[in-house]
């Protein structure tokens, strides 16, 4: 995912400005610090040249020692602001980084999934991590640096004009085209800048999906093409960042060479006016002392600028993430459910489209009363998954409505309607934490016996007894250290142990044998026979165990029977249930 920096890179830097506001006064204290502390290394050549055109040039070296103290003390107090700039800058820069992360990272819980689904996770870890790192560095050093050394090198060349107006002229003639040759380098390095940390996150992407996929990989013996497709993209990688190196090569080489012309010039032109008399020897010595302190604001202008660079390019990726439009919101005016509701749910005329136009749901009509489980079947895309994610506003719909007790699950709080609708994925994504801590992601206030009782209905208890520290025993990442079967029993403890007026399950039982899952269904059946239960089927085994079935085709629900009453009378649904008979034998 690659892209070339947009116009007003600054401003994404100064829309920052909001979380920079509670730090702003420490901020302003070391740059204020550091000008300080500049000011004292410029003051120190005009002591000398007092030293050498006063006791030195006349012999009366009483008020030397006075003269000596004060360069000392000048010398001691840049030090001690220097000092002072760190401390006041050191804390608020990492808290506005904190800030700025933890603001991203509850944005990216708030945005839809299909925003996610466009997105590749190491694209946003890099946007969160290492663009937030610079950022951070350009409010502690570069962007404090980039001001103060600009003033320090318009008062040093004040005080060059003030010492002599020839050396104040050459010294400015040879900064006049620094800033030409910057501008020209600066539009170059923006785009490699941008290049580079868009790589950085393709990188990323290969190394966290190869970590993730590493069974996968060994399995089919594709661990050397995902290592050269990694070898190519580091390449890559590494020709930007050269590109970025000759660049600043050859502004480094600007920014040092005319400096040190303009101090050869003013050692001929200081030179020619000791010997005619018209310069003493202290005016020169300050004039040369002045142009050498003048080095690093000059020499670091280059490195500034790239900082300032690769900051606003950080920024607007940040802002990249951080202004994609939240869609799925609490609504202004909440309603909430009945407090005497069972959990009927109801789709009215459904519809939903992708932003691109393609319609997958046509028009859905479909009821589960409550304490009812209906399996929903249909042909592969025809929008099931779809269908159950709309339930708990993982998207909402295009057109029509889903309700629950009555009540547009729109109009409800988030919070309340995902404490009602409890949802279990196809895919069972777990957390490198404790069982306990995966189940009572469903329910954060759930007991040890809410967990257990959880378990035990998910037919999980046995095997998590099993386990070495049982309830406590921490499972791997993504709960790789787990079969298949454990993962998804798990996955639907979570969905269970809130004790959820609507269960929708996707699926969840796939990686199941038939035993297992028709002991799962029995026992939800069984002890949580008051929930409404919307089950995607995939197999036969499930369907036969709903109350009813609804067979979705062409974006709308065609037939809504008993399964019994189908396999009789509907042919298309005799002929999907063959094909998932087929699929489940060949398995």
């Amino acid at each position: 995912m690659e892209s070339e920096p947009k116009r007003g890179g600054l401003a994404s830097i100064a829309r920052l400005g909001p979380y920079l506001r509670p730090v702003r006064g420490r901020v302003i204290g070391s740059a204020v610090a550091v000008l300080c502390s500049m000011i004292c290394g410029l003051t120190i050549p005009l002591v000398i040249q007092r030293i050498l055109d006063g006791p030195v040039a006349t012999g009366d070296t009483g008020g030397l020692v006075w003269l000596v103290a004060a360069v000392a003390a000048l010398g001691a107090t840049e030090a001690a602001l220097f000092f002072t700039r760190r401390r006041l800058i050191a804390g608020p820069s990492t808290r506005v980084e904190a800030n700025l992360r933890a603001d991203l990272y509850a944005h990216l819980h708030r945005l839809p999934i299909a925003f996610h689904d466009q997105w590749q996770s190491g694209q946003l870890l890099s946007r969160a991590v290492s663009d937030l790192s610079t950022i951070r560095r350009f409010i502690a050093f570069a962007g404090i640096f980039l001001v103060v050394n600009t003033l320090t090198m318009v008062i040093g060349l004040g005080v060059l004009f003030f010492l002599d107006p020839v050396l104040g002229a050459i010294t400015l003639a040879c900064a006049l085209p620094l800033i030409v040759i910057c501008t020209r380098f600066e539009s170059k390095y923006s785009v490699l800048s941008r290049r580079a940390q868009d790589q950085e996150g393709d990188l990323a992407t290969t190394v966290e999906e190869s970590a993730l996929g590493i069974r996968v990989l060994k399995a089919f013996g594709r661990g050397p093409e995902l290592a050269r497709r990694f070898a190519a993209q580091a390449r890559e990688l590494r020709g930007t960042e050269l590109a970025k190196v000759r660049v600043l090569a050859l502004l480094w080489g600007a920014i040092i060479m005319l400096p040190e012309l303009g101090i050869a010039a003013q050692l001929l032109v200081g030179s020619l006016g000791i010997a005619n008399g018209t310069m003493t020897v202290g005016t020169l010595v300050a004039g040369i002392t002045v142009a050498v302190f003048l080095r690093w604001p000059v020499d670091s202008i280059g490195w500034l600028l790239a900082e300032t660079n690769q900051t606003a390019t950080a920024a607007e990726r940040y802002w990249e993430v951080r202004d994609a439009e939240v869609t799925i919101t609490d609504p202004d005016s909440p309603k909430h459910l009945p407090a005497d509701g069972a959990g009927l749910l109801r789709f009215e005329d459904v519809r939903f489209a992708y932003p691109s136009g393609a319609e997958v749901l046509a028009g859905v009509d479909l009821e589960v009363r409550p304490g009812e489980t209906v399996a929903l079947v249909g042909p592969t895309g025809s929008g099931k998954t779809t269908l159950t994610a709309l339930v708990a506003r993982l998207a909402d719909v295009t057109g029509g409505r889903v309700t629950v007790d009555g009540v547009d699950v729109r109009d409800l709080p988030l919070a309340e309607l995902r404490t009602a609708v409890a949802t279990a994925f196809e895919e069972a994504v777990l957390f490198s934490a404790s069982v306990a801590e995966n189940v009572r992601l469903g329910a954060p206030e759930a007991s040890d016996d809410d967990v257990r009782t959880a378990l035990r209905i998910a037919q999980a208890e046995k095997f998590v007894d099993g386990l070495p520290w049982g309830l406590d025993t921490r499972i791997g990442e993504q709960g790789l250290s787990l079969s298949g079967g454990q993962r998804q029993r798990l996955a639907l403890a979570r969905a269970v142990v809130g004790r959820p007026k609507v269960l929708v399950l996707d699926d969840p039982l796939s990686a199941l044998d038939v035993q297992t899952e028709a002991e799962v269904e029995h026992a939800l059946r069984s002890v949580l026979s008051g929930v409404t239960a919307l089950v995607v089927a995939h197999r036969p085994s499930t369907v036969q165990l709903a109350d009813r079935v609804a067979l979705l085709e062409g974006g709308r629900i065609t037939a809504v029977g008993t399964h019994t009453e189908l396999l009789a009378a509907n042919p298309a649904y005799r002929a999907l249930l063959s094909t998932l008979d087929n699929e489940r034998t060949s398995v």
